[in-house]
């Protein structure tokens, strides 16, 4: 099993690089997002390599940090979600925006990725929402608060906070960090028009 590659880009074709270790051209697909971060043609470079064996053939996945490797494993594990959707929310979105989305239920952002449906986002972030904080410096508090809101169990006066927010033109996923930072400072018991004058400060940050 390949786990790393380093050597010099040959060349790139429309999903992936073929890259030159000691004049063996091996094929790499990648997201469109790592594809970019690539040199060009010429210089070195290095990659974590995902390998995937099948009895017709051998295929491998690169990326520029473990983190991406790892959301590319994790993904698939939804069902519904190959390879090449996998690599395609990879494109969308860097591994801590990955995070940050499932973890704060936006399921908008995931589906912003080609071959994901609002169903498939949905069940993505169903699926993966425990998951996510290991993958990224998100507020337990935001997580819980998110949660809470798409469960309605939230507080009435945070729920007409974080609407107020919505109405005013924020995203859901924007008006609930700002609220929950509001709730640190101001004490869970706020009024709803407390919480969200702070969540307004927050915003204008």
């Amino acid at each position: 099993m390949i786990g790393k590659l380093k050597g010099l880009v040959d060349s790139y074709g429309e999903d992936f690089v073929i890259l030159d270790v000691n004049g063996v051209g091996y094929v790499v697909h990648c997201s469109a997002r790592t594809l970019q971060r690539l040199p060009p043609p010429g210089e070195a470079t290095d990659l974590a390599i995902e390998t995937h064996v099948r009895e017709d053939m051998i295929r491998l996945y690169g990326f520029k940090s473990d983190a991406e490797r790892e959301w590319f494993r994790l993904l698939q594990t939804v069902q519904g979600v190959g390879t090449r959707v996998a690599l395609g929310v990879l494109s969308v979105l860097e591994p801590g925006a990955l995070a940050s989305a499932i973890a704060t239920g936006d399921k908008g952002a995931v589906a912003r990725a080609p071959g994901v449906g609002p169903r498939l986002a949905a069940r993505l972030v169903a699926e993966l929402k425990d998951k996510a904080p290991a993958f990224a410096p998100i507020d337990p508090a935001l997580v819980a608060l998110t949660g809470a809101v798409e469960d309605r169990t939230a507080p009435q006066p945070v729920a007409d906070a974080i609407s107020a927010l919505v109405n005013l033109g924020y995203p859901q996923v924007q008006a609930s960090a700002a609220i929950a930072a509001a709730m640190k400072s101001a004490g869970e018991g706020a009024e709803a028009k407390t919480l969200i004058r702070l969540g307004l400060k927050e915003l204008a940050r």
